[in-house]
């Protein structure tokens, strides 16, 4: 592989010799000790030979680098080394010190890694210690007890010969009372990149600065007009807050030459806090209060970003491989890649101000196969992001070539290289382990430039979200980089626009090649099916609502979110908020529904049945078909059929009800289903099943009626008799008094008040006030309609 390639172009140097010479000395030992007895281990080093070794492997001091400083000297720089050496062991250390060793060249990318893997063993070779001035001397070491150490020596006294990488060694000498000679109780190893004069061809060097993080939004906002936010945890806070994860990635990247890579999710999240919002507090939620935590943030990410180069991933960081292994099969999952691309410029734009690049897809791990580089450039994107052990080459290229390499289909595959990118992985919380990733990241870089002549673009990729500790050995060391004389720093887009190596693989491995180890991380087809599911629904309710957008945004974005990187190694979280979306977004169709219905009661023929809707939401809904179905028609129809179709809109906070015209053919139970459809056609809401009583009026009631009618008529009759011959007493008396009776006129006798009066339509006498009105005057045949909805036992209108 080129990433083992050797070093070319480079001459013999001092420690190259000496190395030489050891392994010389090494082959002829066994004769010398059939000759001579060897001194003690002491006198063996008075004389220049490298002192006997422990028989443990990292031996019962150990050694720690703190700080190496400059991290890749020039001539005339004095290299400073400080750290402690602490003794591990149940023996005191006396007449210790500590030593500086500078070892061959290291001449191979692999030879770095091993020395690197073996930084403390005593079994390995040990170069002699150079000058006695540069040591710093313990009397007594007691067991336990951490002892600090600064030594400081001119880059010109380490005798380092031509450019290149330098194995560096501190440790630890002494002797304890079980040994008591001088032997090498502990060692360090690292490195020394050396190349005091500019490089004929620099290495160009791309490094993506990551500012992503986890789900932080809820896809609940409140009911108010501007629909405050609401954030799952403060956690968010804590991470833009001083000190905190994120508010480190700014303040360190804002003073690098770095490609910025951005999730719109972390904009738009911070964006959120920076107006009123709302924390979840188990079932309740709390005012937020990182206002200005917030605002400060975005506006130093603003300064950072205005003349660098942003990548911007879509929205959410979508796992790109979990979409291509599970879910491609499920319907609408490669939607949802889409739409989260398709709000990046809108969401980046109007945050940062600035125009971010949306043609880069980045796979976890750069790891790359053909479904997921088809998947990532299917919502557009024409350039995937891949790391070299996994685009590995494979036709034994002795060098390590350009990033850009075309993999057809009009798609670039920018490959990151994977040493620099995966350097400051793992716990950095120690000086001395941060130390130490930083002088192994720019052994590999000047490793890699002294390969050969050609001049390469090389992609730096690191982890998604660097931890503190990390973050700042990566800005340590790409400090260090760019102000070094072997590399210059490019832009992620010309690294991708570069002329390709033409020997390098172009060949994208198949699925099968994908490591086990990320693919049992991943998001499981089950996810994406309720991702489907939850979908569907949002399009069944947005069709109703007469202001979508305050529906389909969140829960949009939401969608999103359930199908990000961050849920890698979180199932339990990840399943818990799918169903938070899921709960929350069925609620809220749920204010949407038919009231319940108890038995009704069909007195007679025909009648209405009203039904009723309720809508709880904010935002008026409609239209909407409320459909009445009568599971039996042949006993009762509605409106003269099988089901009976009526449009309803429903202001919100307020329920409507719509009465359906039915006749009965028969007495009995009938079952009716009311259910809501869209205009569509798509059911909404779950049905409403009720019975209804069919009961026919019989001629015993319909005697009874009659009898208390008849009743009625002779009732008045007797009663306009009794007054027809009262007023013919009166009449013969005044006649008797010598008045005039009254005269008839055409249209009847006139009332006392003064009205004509209506005649009676059985005896033809006309009718007085208070007279009872007859059966055949008209009577409504219905009741006034009202919108309540039907109680137990209510009786319909007729």
């Amino acid at each position: 592989m080129a990433e083992a390639a050797d070093f070319q172009g480079t001459s013999p140097s001092p420690a190259r010799r000496w190395r030489r010479r050891t392994t010389a000395l090494l082959a002829g030992a066994p004769l010398l000790a059939g000759l001579v007895q060897l001194p003690a281990a002491g006198a063996a080093h008075a004389d220049g030979k490298p002192p006997a070794r422990a028989d443990a492997d990292s031996g019962p001091v150990a050694v720690a680098v703190d700080s190496l400083t400059p991290s890749a000297p020039t001539d005339g720089d004095t290299v400073t080394v400080s750290g402690t050496v602490t003794n591990n062991g149940k023996q005191a250390v006396t007449d210790a010190h500590v030593g500086l060793r500078v070892g061959p060249e290291v001449d191979t990318r692999s030879s770095v890694d091993s020395i690197a893997k073996e930084s403390d063993d005593l079994q390995g070779s040990i170069a002699p210690e150079i000058e006695n001035k540069y040591t710093e001397k313990f009397s007594k070491l007691v067991p336990g007890v951490a002892e600090h150490f600064n030594i400081s020596v001119p880059a010109d006294d380490l005798n380092l010969g031509e450019n290149g990488v330098y194995e560096f060694a501190v440790s630890l000498s002494g002797q304890t009372s079980a040994q008591p000679w001088e032997q090498i109780l502990g060692i360090q190893r690292t490195f020394l990149p050396w190349q005091p004069g500019g490089a004929d061809t620099k290495t160009k060097t791309t490094a993506l600065w990551p500012l992503i993080s986890t789900t932080h939004m809820a896809a609940e906002t409140g009911p108010n007009e501007e629909q405050t936010p609401v954030l799952l945890n403060d956690d968010l806070a804590k991470e833009i807050s001083p000190g905190g994860r994120l508010n480190q990635m700014l303040t360190l990247g804002k003073d690098l030459d770095v490609t910025w890579v951005v999730d719109p999710d972390l904009l738009a999240s911070v964006d959120a806090m920076t107006g009123s919002y709302r924390v979840r507090d188990g079932e309740n939620t709390v005012a937020g209060t990182h206002q200005d935590v917030a605002k400060q943030w975005l506006a130093d990410l603003q300064d950072a970003v205005a003349d660098k180069e942003v990548v911007a991933l879509p929205f959410a960081d979508p796992d790109l491989a979990s979409l291509a292994h599970n879910g491609t099969d499920v319907t609408g999952s490669l939607s949802q890649l889409k739409s989260a691309t398709d709000v990046i410029e809108d969401t980046v734009g109007t945050i940062l101000h600035v125009k971010p690049s949306t043609e880069f897809a980045w796979p976890v791990d750069g790891a790359v196969d053909r479904s997921i580089v088809k998947v990532a450039t299917s919502a557009g994107a024409d350039k995937v992001i891949a790391r070299s052990d996994s685009l590995q080459e494979g036709n034994g290229l002795s060098y390590t070539p350009s990033a850009a390499r075309p993999v057809g289909g009009g798609t670039t595959a920018v490959v990151a290289d994977a040493r620099l990118s995966t350097a400051f992985e793992g716990d950095l919380t120690k000086a001395s382990s941060s130390t130490l990733a930083v002088q192994r990241f720019l052994a590999q870089s000047l490793g890699l430039g002294l390969q050969t002549g050609k001049q390469r673009s090389v992609v730096i990729a690191p982890q998604r979200m660097p931890s503190g500790s990390q973050a700042r050995a990566m800005a340590e060391a790409l400090r260090a980089l760019q102000g070094s004389t072997w590399s210059e720093s490019q832009k992620l887009g010309a690294a991708a626009a570069a002329k390709p190596d033409p020997d390098a693989t172009t060949e994208v491995p198949g699925t099968s090649s994908y490591p086990s180890e990320l693919r049992k991380n991943e998001l499981p087809r089950s996810a994406f099916e309720e991702i489907a599911r939850t979908q569907g629904t949002l399009d069944n309710f947005q069709v109703v609502l007469s202001n979508p957008s305050r529906v389909v945004t969140p829960f949009g974005r939401a969608l999103n979110r359930e199908m990000s990187v961050s849920w890698r190694g979180r199932a339990t979280e990840a399943e818990s908020f799918r169903d938070g979306v899921k709960r929350y977004l069925d609620g809220l169709t749920g204010r949407v529904r038919l009231i319940d219905k108890s038995e009704t009661k069909l007195s007679g023929r025909s009648a209405t049945i009203p039904v009723t809707v309720q809508n709880n939401l904010v935002q008026d809904v409609g239209p909407l078909v409320l459909r009445l179905t009568s599971t039996n028609p042949t006993r009762l129809e509605i409106d003269g059929d099988r089901y009976e179709e009526q449009p309803i809109s429903v202001s919100g906070g307020h329920s409507q009800s719509v009465k359906f015209p039915t006749s009965a053919n028969a007495n009995g139970r009938a079952t009716v289903i009311a259910q809501l459809y869209t205009m569509d056609g798509r059911k909404y809401g779950e049905p409403v099943t009720f019975d209804v009583k069919v009961t026919e009026i019989t001629a015993t009631v319909m005697l009874v009626i009659g009898g208390g009618v008849l009743l009625l008529v002779l009732a008045g009759f007797r009663m306009y008799t009794q007054r027809k011959r009262a007023a013919a007493r009166d009449a013969e008396k005044n006649g008797s008094d010598g008045s005039e009776e009254p005269q008839d006129t055409e249209d009847g006798p006139e009332n006392p008040d003064g009205t004509e009066g209506r005649l009676n339509k059985e005896s033809g006498a006309p009718a007085r006030a208070g007279d009872p009105e007859q059966p055949s005057d008209p009577t409504p045949n219905a009741a006034t309609e009202s919108t309540d909805p039907s109680g137990t036992g209510e009786r319909v209108d007729r």
